[in-house]
C-alpha cells in the first residue's frame, strides 16, 4: 500500500468538485451534513441496516430514471431529520438548481437519518428545527470542514463512548482520488472492549486517529459484543455515510462502490450491520477524472472506499469532544 496516500485534506472534499457543509444544534445535540457540488453528480446507495431512514433513495437504483442528484443530506433527529432535506431543496432551488418542471426547480437531495433523540439534547422543540438546520448546512458548504461533534454526528453515540463525524480520503496510483465521510451513531462500538484501540487500526494512515495501533491481544466473540443499550430498540442507532470519487461512473458503478464500502463499516464497528441500526452507505461520482472504471478499476474503487470510510470511522469517535449531559464520555478522556 506504499502507493497510496491520503489526499491534501484527508477529507471527502479532495474528491474534485464536491462540497460539504456542516450545521448543528448543540443544546438539541443534533446537526445536519449536506454534501454537494456546483453541478449535478452521480450516485447509488447500499442500506445493510434493519432499521434505516430514509427519503429519495429507491430513485438512485440504477434502472430509475433520474440520472444525477444536487445533494446527499445526512441528518440527526430520527424521522424529524428527515426535514432537513426541505431546507436544502429550498436553499438548492432559491440558486437556480434543480429539474425545471411547471415553471420552477425541482432540486433531489436523498437524505438518510440517524437516531440521537435519546443523548441528552433538548428535544421539547414547538418547531422542528432540522429544515433550518439543512439549510444552513447547505449555506455552509465549503472544501474544509470540523469533524468530530459536529454535523449529523453532533449528537452522535456509539456503545460507551460519544460519537461523531469523521472523514477520510485516499490518493490512488491511478490518479484517482476516493473519499468517505460519516456520522457514526453505531450500536456497537468503535473500539476494542477494555481499550482506547480502535477496531479500524489495521488502515490507519499517518496517525489520524492517535497512532495507537492494534489492541495487543485478540479478543474472542464474548468480549468484542458490547452495545449502547441493555434492551436496544430498533431505530435507535445507526452509521450514515457517504463514499465518493472522481471517476467517471454510471448509476450502477456508483452502488456497487456503496456496497463494497460497507466493508469498510464491518471492520471499524463490532457489532455492525444489526437490526437497530440503519446503516446506509451513499456513494457519489463527480466525474471529473475520465479515468475508464471497468471491472479491475471497480475492484480498486470498491477497495480503497471501504479503507476510507474504515479510517473515517475511528476519526469521528477520535476527534469528538464534550458537552453538557452528554451519556458517554469523549475517546480522548479515556
Amino acid at each position: 500500500m506504499t502507493a497510496f496516500r491520503p489526499g491534501p485534506r484527508n477529507l471527502l472534499t479532495d474528491v474534485p468538485g464536491l462540497l460539504v457543509g456542516n450545521s448543528e444544534d448543540l443544546a438539541v445535540k443534533t446537526g445536519v451534513t449536506v454534501v454537494t457540488a456546483a453541478k449535478p453528480f452521480v450516485a447509488g446507495v447500499a442500506v445493510m441496516g434493519g432499521a434505516p431512514g430514509t427519503r429519495e433513495t429507491d430513485l438512485l437504483a440504477p434502472d430509475k430514471l433520474v440520472p444525477a442528484v444536487d445533494a446527499l443530506v445526512l441528518s440527526g433527529g430520527s424521522a424529524f431529520g428527515l426535514a432537513a432535506a426541505d431546507g436544502v431543496m429550498e436553499a438548492l432551488r432559491a440558486a437556480g438548481r434543480g429539474h425545471p418542471a411547471g415553471g420552477t426547480h425541482v432540486p433531489i437531495a436523498p437524505t438518510a437519518i440517524l437516531f440521537d433523540l435519546a443523548n441528552g439534547g433538548a428535544k421539547n422543540w414547538t418547531a422542528n428545527p432540522y429544515p433550518t438546520l439543512g439549510r444552513a448546512a447547505f449555506a455552509a458548504a465549503s472544501d474544509a470542514f470540523k469533524l468530530g461533534t459536529a454535523g449529523a454526528g453532533a449528537g452522535a453515540t456509539t456503545a460507551g463512548l460519544r460519537g461523531g463525524l469523521g472523514s477520510a480520503s485516499l490518493a490512488l496510483p491511478s490518479g484517482v482520488t476516493v473519499g468517505a465521510i460519516v456520522a457514526v451513531n453505531a450500536l456497537g462500538s468503535a473500539v476494542v472492549p477494555g481499550t482506547r484501540h480502535f477496531w479500524a487500526a489495521p488502515w490507519e494512515m499517518e496517525r489520524e486517529f492517535g497512532g495507537l495501533g492494534s489492541a495487543p491481544a485478540a479478543p474472542g466473540p464474548a468480549e468484542t459484543f458490547r452495545v449502547k443499550f441493555d434492551l436496544p430498540r430498533a431505530g435507535e442507532a445507526t452509521t450514515i455515510a457517504v463514499v465518493a470519487t472522481d471517476a467517471a461512473l454510471d448509476k450502477a458503478g456508483a452502488t456497487r462502490m456503496a456496497w463494497a464500502a460497507h466493508d469498510g463499516l464491518a471492520r471499524a464497528l463490532s457489532p455492525a450491520h444489526t437490526p437497530f441500526d440503519g446503516d446506509l452507505v451513499f456513494a457519489a461520482s463527480t466525474g471529473l477524472n475520465a479515468a475508464p472504471a471497468g471491472p479491475a478499476e471497480m475492484l480498486a474503487l470498491g477497495h480503497a472506499a471501504a479503507f476510507c470510510l474504515a479510517r473515517a470511522v475511528a476519526r469521528a469517535v477520535y476527534e469528538a469532544t464534550p458537552l453538557p449531559g452528554d451519556p458517554f464520555p469523549c475517546w480522548a478522556s479515556l
